[in-house]
């Protein structure tokens, strides 16, 4: 690895890790406040790429359900952590791991799309993160929170990583392009986030 950061790329991550590295970064993203500046989307990608090369020895079926216990587990953390926190959060000072705009990132989807926020949230990097944490502040009921996490969390892998494992067996040296793509995912799925920034930025 040429630095430091080099270990936050997707396939370096797979590299060095494995699955079980995927499965801690998946669980962080998904609802540790922390997590935010974690792959998600490209990581998903990236792993059914792996997947169908067999740089990854896991079978696709086995790997989504994987990683959807992780996102649901990592939806329950973000849950209860701001269940017990409630609005301090509103109050907490910004630090390099924590900002406050992503709490209002996140309010504002929900806001406008309700609990589907916990679904849809699964495919936006930061609402990602923080849907589970706004919706334990809000005291969300554990019935109607359960269920969109679980389907969010299935969905999610359900299409990327399957996107990712068909674009591998259509183009096999997709791997060879790989930054490429992965950057690709990444400005597609900040648009909306930085859209919504412009937004609620131009109404103050």
């Amino acid at each position: 690895m040429e630095n430091f950061w080099d270990i936050f790329k997707p396939k370096v991550l797979v590299e060095y890790g494995g699955l079980a590295l995927v499965l801690v970064v998946i669980f962080l993203e998904n609802g540790v406040f922390f997590g935010f500046f974690l792959p998600g989307d490209s990581l998903l990608f990236t792993v059914g790429l792996l997947c169908y090369l067999g740089v990854l020895d896991v079978e696709l079926g086995s790997l989504i359900i994987y990683i959807g216990l992780a996102a649901i587990a990592g939806y329950y953390a973000g849950y209860y952590f701001g269940f017990k926190t409630g609005n301090a959060l509103y109050k907490r000072e910004d630090t390099l791991f924590f900002k406050k705009k992503y709490i209002f990132t996140a309010e504002d989807f929900y806001k406008k799309y309700g609990g589907l926020t916990l679904i849809m949230g699964r495919f936006l990097p930061i609402v990602r993160t923080f849907a589970p944490i706004l919706a334990g502040i809000v005291k969300v009921k554990h019935s109607t929170f359960f269920f969109y996490n679980v389907v969010g969390a299935f969905l999610w892998p359900g299409t990327i990583v399957t996107a990712g494992y068909f674009v591998g067996s259509v183009f096999p040296n997709a791997l060879n392009y790989l930054d490429f793509i992965v950057i690709g995912f990444i400005v597609v799925t900040t648009i909306p986030i930085i859209n919504n920034l412009r937004k609620k930025k131009s109404q103050q």
